[in-house]
């Protein structure tokens, strides 16, 4: 399976100071006049730097978190630059209510993760942006239930969309989430079963993730991730089908990092 990185920060974790943008990015952000979009924009993108510089091994003071750039594509996505040139590293970022995750995986992968606050949502936001399949998933919970699985699912779409490289420019209903059965997930031999029983417990720890599936309207197939914990719920897809996700830990801790090959890096820095 493909082995999948996670970071995630929060605004308590953003310097004060600018020194650690690129010349580009501190102008993008001198335009910026709503303080909230500046809030917002800056805590992404130093979750996306610190994820980066752990995953390519670079050192993690200033002057090389500036030297890494995220540039959005013509599709809105992410992309990441170091030096100016491109790095062959996809990556995903997502920010709610004052956390930021950012999800990293090698060269050549569908990607999508995404953040969301738990909180109620009306029936005319299930009509209208969920499939059949999805509302008749929705109306078999239990109402302590209801809001954790339409977060859940809503978020799983953030993915997926992500992940095909469009975000909300497509339907959200041209996805459809599935929950998926852990224990079958494991020891099925690799298939996906629905999972008919709508529980959720809590994610425990930064490595508890349970599976889930997207299906994509052209037949496409996504697997992936969910976990919650206090108010928000995090997915992350991917394509080929992702282990269950790795925390990237930062450099004064003890955790794992990746092992990316240097062709990811541009060749004057490999």
């Amino acid at each position: 399976m493909l082995n999948v990185y996670w970071l995630e920060q929060t605004e308590a974790d953003v310097p004060t100071v600018d020194d650690w943008l690129s010349g580009s990015e501190a102008v993008r952000l001198d335009g910026m006049r709503i303080a909230k979009r500046r809030t917002d924009w800056r805590l992404g993108r130093w979750t996306a730097k610190r994820a980066l510089a752990i995953t390519l091994n670079l050192p993690s003071h200033i002057e090389a978190l500036a030297a890494i750039e995220i540039r959005p594509a013509p599709s809105g996505a992410p992309e990441a630059f170091l030096a100016d040139q491109p790095v062959a590293v996809p990556i995903s970022l997502s920010h709610r209510a004052g956390a930021a995750i950012c999800a990293v995986a090698p060269s050549g992968a569908a990607l999508g993760c995404d953040l969301e606050v738990i909180e109620p949502r009306g029936n005319s936001f299930v009509t209208d942006y969920f499939t059949s399949e999805e509302q008749a998933l929705v109306e078999r919970a239990s109402a302590s239930d209801r809001t954790r699985l339409l977060t859940l699912l809503w978020s799983g779409k953030e993915s997926a969309l992500k992940a095909l490289g469009m975000g909300l420019q497509l339907d959200t209903r041209s996805v459809t989430v599935d929950l998926v059965d852990e224990l079958l997930h494991q020891g099925g031999g690799g298939g996906y079963i629905k999972d008919t029983g709508l529980t959720f417990p809590p994610s425990y720890g930064l490595t508890s993730w349970q599976p889930l599936h997207v299906r994509h309207a052209d037949g496409q197939d996504f697997f992936g991730w969910w976990r919650y914990s206090g108010s928000l719920v995090r997915t992350l897809v991917a394509s080929p089908q992702p282990a269950s996700p790795i925390l990237l830990e930062r450099p004064d801790s003890e955790l794992r990092k990746p092992h990316f090959p240097a062709a990811v890096l541009p060749s004057s820095r490999a």
